[in-house]
């Protein structure tokens, strides 16, 4: 019996150094840390969802026309009044265009000019499509293929004897006229309305039409 109680303490001894002994199980495999690139992925796959936000949000700032247009009575000659001046049209005097209607529904589109008055007139030619659905306020133009520009009809007169044109992006904006002089009060008051279509109207300034205004305040 004594013998009993010598040979126990040693077993448990021994027990106790194999478990201690023992590796640990493959199936006891700590789970490892979550990668550092995660945040990078997660930005990753976020980002197609920025910018679509982005751009469904320019989109809703994108400006639209402003009225409906008969087109037949829209067609003919305007004199551009007053632009945003840009790369085209800057340095260009008694300018205008002139819009004739094609029998595929397309629009014939001239922009006559001249760089000097005295100078010799000038012709573009190109070619209008009207956007379906804008009842005529939108259309795509073409001078160079394969290059298109939108141009927005905002505003027109009850009589087609003046009309407001700009683009979806406010970055060009012309005042028409069937006539190639407008005096100043009317003139005033069409380029103040393009404030209601997000526009700064102090970046309209007139084009001149007779020799007489070229170098004038306010003329390009």
């Amino acid at each position: 019996m004594g013998g009993g109680h010598e040979a126990g303490p040693r077993r448990s001894q021994r027990l106790r150094t194999r478990v201690q002994l023992t590796p640990p199980s493959p199936r006891t495999v700590q789970t490892p840390p979550m990668p550092s690139s995660l945040p990078r992925v997660v930005r990753l796959l976020l980002l197609p969802l920025m910018l679509a936000s982005a751009g469904c949000a320019t989109r809703a700032d994108r400006l639209g026309p402003g009225v409906a247009v008969d087109l037949p009575r829209f067609m003919g000659q305007w004199h551009v009044i007053a632009n945003i001046p840009y790369f085209a049209e800057r340095g260009k005097v008694a300018t205008s265009d002139v819009y004739a209607l094609r029998p595929d529904g397309r629009i014939d589109n001239f922009y006559v000019f001249r760089r000097g008055f005295d100078q010799p007139e000038q012709r573009w030619e190109g070619v209008s499509e009207v956007v379906p659905g804008s009842q005529g306020g939108h259309w795509k133009v073409q001078f160079i293929w394969p290059l298109k520009a939108d141009l927005l009809v905002l505003d027109i007169d009850p009589d087609y004897r003046w009309a407001l044109l700009g683009e979806p992006k406010r970055r060009y904006a012309w005042i028409f006229s069937r006539d190639p002089d407008m005096d100043a009060a009317q003139y005033e008051n069409l380029r103040a309305r393009f404030a209601r279509f997000g526009y700064e109207p102090e970046r309209i300034l007139r084009v001149p039409q007779f020799p007489q205004q070229a170098g004038q305040p306010g003329f390009q």
